[in-house]
């Protein structure tokens, strides 16, 4: 690793830089996700700084190196959202004038928490890569320091002090799986893993809407885009820095599907009680699609970020109730007479489903002119509750069709 442009030394020496102003974040074996996907899960709730992100190590790294002129002249970033409220952060507790340039589509409480930290918002451009570029002129324009996300040695050598605390806390972990969006997270973590055990196995994970550093590394061309819910990875240009380190000391990069993203952030608020953005849940999303590649093995996964909008993660909520059909939605047909509705709601009472909303539909409905269609939407405990009670309203003469 001597040849690499980040170093352990140099994450030693983030880490004794940074120390006192970064919660040293607790590091948990979940035993329910260790049931669920195989592996001995333990847990990084870098969810859990002060601006919920882990992004706050590289950002004080970096800002504790400038010089006295240049914390006067003051910094400018580029960001999504976490590395903006860590830098917006920082600098003010360290009285150094921040711009942050973000992407004009970023979530409204990223936006909102980095203003509060009394940073200068511009919302610039449609994706990371045009804010950066706004931003590169700005601080020419401006003479202001330009603090890179991920493309700084100093900030991937403050990420790598995550990966200090996670081997301390589980010295015999087998292996790792780490977000990526520019890799500076990643190959900060695998400097500091692989200097303490070279045996150790570095994965990361990728959304498959921006697979940028899977796609670098397999020769392809580098083709990103599209909605997703981990905006915290949507990085169309990894770092160079950070895919010379991931070449070198990463096993494998997996690509993760947007459902699965959303399953797994939902299994860390249901079971570990925690609220992880997207990017924040990636990692446990690949040990939920990939599941043979760990099984029985002791795995770390970082939670690298919990600040999702409010509103996004209802709908996840509400769309993972309907993925497990815990959720849905019935429609019956029965005779337009008295009663009807009374009998069908006292057999889902029975079976022990709980009514949200009833629609009936009279007009628009393809039954007789002498049948009425209702449509339930029903809360069960799990799908095959569901199925039991699907199959006692048919035993009962009802005729029913879930969708």
């Amino acid at each position: 690793m001597a040849s690499l442009a980040v170093s352990p030394d140099d994450v030693r020496a983030a880490a004794q830089r940074i120390a006192g102003a970064i919660e040293h974040t607790p590091c948990v074996e979940s035993r329910t996700l260790s049931r669920l996907t195989g592996a001995r899960v333990f847990l990084k709730f870098e969810n859990l700084q002060f601006t919920a992100s882990f992004k706050e190590r590289g950002a004080l790294n970096k800002l504790l190196s400038l010089s006295a002129d240049e914390r006067r002249r003051g910094v400018i970033a580029m960001s999504a959202g976490n590395h903006a409220q860590a830098v917006a952060y920082h600098a003010a507790r360290l009285g150094i004038p921040a711009v942050i340039v973000m992407p004009k589509g970023s979530p409204n409480t990223k936006v909102k928490n980095t203003q509060v930290h009394g940073a200068e918002v511009v919302l610039e451009g449609d994706s990371l890569h045009e804010s950066g570029r706004h931003a590169a002129e700005r601080a020419k324009r401006d003479n202001l320091v330009f603090v890179h996300p991920y493309e700084d040695p100093l900030v991937i050598a403050g990420q790598g002090t995550a990966g200090l605390e996670l081997m301390a806390a589980v010295p015999d972990l087998e292996a790792l799986v780490v977000p990526i969006g520019g890799g500076g997270l990643i190959s900060g973590i695998a400097v500091a893993a692989k200097s303490i055990n070279p045996k150790i196995r570095i994965y990361g994970a990728e959304s498959k809407t921006y697979p940028s550093m899977y796609q670098r590394l397999n020769g392809l061309p580098v083709e990103c885009g599209g909605d997703t819910i981990a905006e915290g990875i949507a990085v169309k240009d990894a770092g160079d820095i950070a895919f010379s380190i991931v070449r070198e000391l990463v096993e494998e990069v997996l690509v993760v599907k947007e459902e699965t993203i959303e399953r797994a952030v939902v299994a860390l608020l249901e079971i570990e009680k925690t609220v992880a953005e997207g990017a924040g849940a990636a990692a446990l999303a690949a040990l939920l699609e990939y599941p043979e590649r760990f099984a029985g093995k002791r795995v770390g996964l970082p939670i690298s970020g919990g600040n999702i909008d409010s509103r996004v993660l209802a709908s996840v909520l509400m769309r993972g109730l309907v993925r497990d059909a815990r959720l849905v939605r019935l429609r019956v047909t029965v005779p337009d007479i008295s009663g009807s509705l009374a009998k069908v709601a006292a057999l889902i009472a029975q079976g022990g489903g709980n009514i949200v909303e009833v629609q009936h539909q009279r007009v628009f409905g393809t039954a007789s002119v002498k049948s009425t269609e209702i449509e339930f939407l029903i809360e069960t405990r799990d799908r095959d509750h569901t199925d039991r009670l699907l199959r006692s309203l048919q035993d009962n003469g009802i005729k029913v069709a879930a969708f």
